[in-house]
């Protein structure tokens, strides 16, 4: 399981940022939802969480 790569947060990634001026993100839902708001930023689930929903 993928951490969130954003500051301290310690969720569980699901979400992959593609952002053009910078390095990709492994995030988690939460921070997803707010880089998805900026021009040119394209956010991808993760096959990897839908592997851990019950």
């Amino acid at each position: 399981m993928a951490t969130c790569t954003e500051g301290e947060c310690e969720k569980r990634a699901a979400v992959m940022l593609h952002i053009p001026w910078a390095e990709n993100r492994r995030v988690c839902l939460g921070h997803a939802r707010v880089w998805s708001q900026k021009d040119g930023v394209v956010a991808d689930p993760l096959d990897e969480a839908d592997e851990e929903l019950p």
